[in-house]
């Protein structure tokens, strides 16, 4: 990825959609393979097509026609909506074409969520990263009001107590201790080609009085302003469930955005209707079209599948495209990586992969519980997950995935100053870090984790994480995490998460991008590669661990370590650096 390495002249020259797809086609030898195949069965070239990713031959045929082709029989099936499907029960190709081709459709694959129907696409990616039967439909849980991800709630507090903000920044952070901590000014343009993006799953959302609340307190030009919302799969921002575990993920997410940003405005990504939610691939294909087909598009068994076959879900078109992404994409929900396939997990990196070609930074929370998953979960010898006070480390995806940042948390010592270091998270949660069981070590990172494992061996074994020093590591930057005053259901709340940590990051990211904007630049992209190459541009925590599994996790060092990354944005640092850069 040239166009991300800051000793490439290529740097910021990002791909249009059709160069990633033309780099990424099938081999020239596949297309000839296939069509030969076709044209000898009696499917002239003249009926051929390809789509827009070049990644699949189109041609209409007769049933007949398809069922001497594929040596099968296709039924018509029929949901218990009334919805039809045509499909078949197995089809067949030449032995030699099977490096050729990855899937047919219509054939066995349903579009409409039919236990039996999917029982052949079920047994060949039954197996989770952790080596079990992989959950139906664990892809969904970002939906789940107690998932893990959510942020966690401190005390309640009267917002008259904070007579000094930068005073209190050490119990009570707001918008100005974050501008102090990481020395950026508040926002002053509004480049029309600059852009935010906040994604959030229903039933997660956030309340406009909320916003007024949080922003005639800190942000006062920005009340009854809204985020520019893009509904996706049928979504809704919803009103009618209100409380903590439905608001204050939106809440947080945006109220900081939006304020640190402000004047440019921030876009809102609200997926899912309110029966099935949505996964991270049903937001990946609504910003890029052709991934809903991309290596057979999305598991009916892990996303959400629309029109929506249940009772009151969303009965419209899928989006497929329509939906474009913003320079800078924040995302404060996560998996468990044994929870998924390592196939599915890979797609949806490459998915990442191709985007950041194209200049979009994706951002994504590292968990809150150190060294274990989702809601402290570990991993037993069997496989399985156990409630945390033993077992196998537990990494998260997506940042696990080389081509997203991946943003733990800090917080201000306790009573310290917001001018001193901070330390890592270790108050009421701690920053999510380790070693990915599925994805290979990127170059940009091997000398930051080869120094780790040098300088700072672990206590740990096999017994508990991958030690291969041969995968990749997380997190890569980190930002505070606790006591952000939040304004939630009408009151002020003290929150706590990676969830504030990231969009933070984002906000940080996206004034870089509008000064690069303003000289006639374009967006960072994938940043990675450039805060690898200039640690010295972060403030490096060395103090703090990351206690999960029974242990006490792993401790921050000098320089890259899997507690809080590289350390906390130096804003005028990054601002130079990337400016400086083509």
């Amino acid at each position: 990825m040239d166009v991300s390495h800051p000793d490439s002249p290529n740097f910021g020259k990002h791909w249009t959609a059709q160069q990633v797809a033309e780099t990424f086609a099938p081999a020239q030898e596949s297309v000839e393979a296939v069509t030969e195949w076709l044209h000898s069965s009696g499917i002239s070239a003249d009926r051929l097509s390809r789509s827009q990713s070049l990644g699949w031959l189109i041609f209409n045929a007769t049933v007949l026609e398809a069922e001497s082709l594929l040596k099968t029989k296709y039924y018509l099936h029929h949901h218990a909506t009334g919805k039809p499907h045509v499909g078949c029960d197995s089809y067949h190709i030449p032995e030699h074409l099977k490096p050729h081709i990855d899937i047919i459709t219509p054939t066995v694959h349903f579009d409409t969520k039919v236990a039996q129907a999917n029982q052949k696409r079920a047994t060949a990616s039954a197996t989770a990263a952790a080596g079990v039967p992989v959950r139906t439909k664990a892809a969904l849980q970002v939906t789940d009001p107690t998932n893990g991800f959510l942020p966690k709630k401190g005390a309640n507090i009267d917002i008259q107590e904070l007579i000094d903000e930068l005073e209190d920044c050490n119990t009570h952070i707001t918008p100005n201790c974050l501008r102090a901590l990481y020395r950026f000014p508040p926002g002053f343009t509004a480049n029309p080609r600059n852009s935010y993006g906040i994604v959030e799953y229903t039933p997660q959302a956030y309340l406009q009085a909320d916003l007024d609340l949080f922003f005639a307190n800190f942000s006062r030009s920005q009340v009854q302003r809204t985020p520019t919302t893009n509904l996706i799969d049928g979504a809704v921002v919803q009103t009618t469930q209100q409380g903590f575990a439905f608001n204050a993920e939106s809440n947080l997410d945006l109220q900081y955005a939006m304020a640190l940003v402000n004047p440019q405005n921030v876009t809102l990504y609200q997926v899912g209707d309110l029966v099935q939610g949505a996964s991270f691939n049903n937001f990946l294909d609504a910003i890029d079209g052709e991934y809903c087909t991309t290596d057979g598009g999305d598991d009916p068994l892990q996303d959400a599948t629309y029109p929506s076959p249940f009772p009151g879900g969303y009965t419209g078109p899928k989006n497929c495209g329509g939906f474009a992404a913003t320079k800078v994409i924040s995302t404060s929900y996560g998996y468990n990586e044994a929870d998924l396939t390592a196939p599915y997990e890979v797609r949806q990196c490459n998915e990442y992969m191709k985007l950041g070609l194209q200049g979009t930074t994706f951002l994504y929370s590292s968990g809150d519980f150190g060294v274990a998953g989702n809601g402290g979960e570990c991993i037993s010898r069997n496989g399985t997950f156990n409630n945390g006070t033993g077992g196998v480390f537990n990494p998260s995806f997506p940042p696990t995935c080389p081509y997203v940042t991946a943003v733990g948390a800090t917080q201000i010592r306790p009573g310290a100053s917001v001018t001193e270091p901070e330390i890592a998270c270790e108050n009421t949660i701690y920053s999510g870090g380790g070693f990915s069981n599925v994805f290979s070590l990127p170059d940009y990172q091997s000398a930051a984790v080869s120094s780790w494992f040098r300088n700072s061996p672990p206590t740990y074994t096999a017994a508990q994480f991958n030690n291969t020093q041969k995968t990749r590591g997380y997190p890569d930057i980190s930002a505070n995490g606790a006591n952000y005053v939040v304004a939630i259901n009408g009151a002020f709340t003290l929150v706590f998460g990676t969830s504030a940590s990231a969009p933070v990051v984002g906000a940080i990211l996206t004034l870089i991008n509008e000064a690069r904007f303003a000289i006639g630049k374009g967006s960072v992209g994938f940043i990675n590669p450039t805060l690898y190459q200039y640690p010295s541009d972060l403030n490096d925590i060395t103090e703090g661990g990351n206690q999960g599994c029974g242990t006490p996790g792993f401790e921050s060092a000098k320089d890259w370590d899997p507690v809080t990354g590289l350390g906390t944005p130096n804003f005028p640092r990054l601002l130079g650096r990337f400016l400086r850069l083509p």
